[in-house]
């Protein structure tokens, strides 16, 4: 499973058990993604979650990484036996962009913020597993 931390959402991403490919799930609003990640856990195994590594484009982290580590740390207090993996999504809101239009997504479903969030977790998960 993959994220795609914001600060309003997060856009959340699974795999197939062989880790072939990537799926957007749904994007939440943040302040529910705890409790989204508790019942979603209750329900699928998940051994792994990657989050996404914001940096800005001198290599710096983003400013959300501060929120992003102590969402981290509260994961890992309350799910101890799945491990988190950091993956650079440097750029993934751009490409998610591109892919709702290559994908001929029209105008104002693009300009929904929570498909891009979504689409970007899809591409954080599946850059880590290939």
């Amino acid at each position: 499973m993959a994220i795609d931390f914001g600060m309003k959402r997060t856009g959340i991403a699974a795999t197939d058990e062989m880790r072939l490919i990537a799926s957007g799930l749904t994007t939440v609003l943040t302040k529910d993604l705890m409790s989204y990640l508790e019942d979603y856990f209750n329900n699928e195994k998940v051994d792994e979650l990657v989050v996404g590594e914001p940096t800005n484009a001198n290599g710096t982290a983003s400013p959300i990484e501060r929120n992003i580590a102590f969402f981290i740390e509260d994961f890992q207090k309350k799910f101890p036996s799945i491990s988190v993996k950091r993956e650079n999504e440097r750029y993934t809101s751009k490409m998610a962009f591109q892919t709702m239009i290559d994908g001929g997504l029209k105008r104002k479903k693009r300009r929904d913020k929570a498909t891009v969030d979504q689409i970007s977790a899809t591409l954080i998960l599946q850059s880590y597993i290939h």
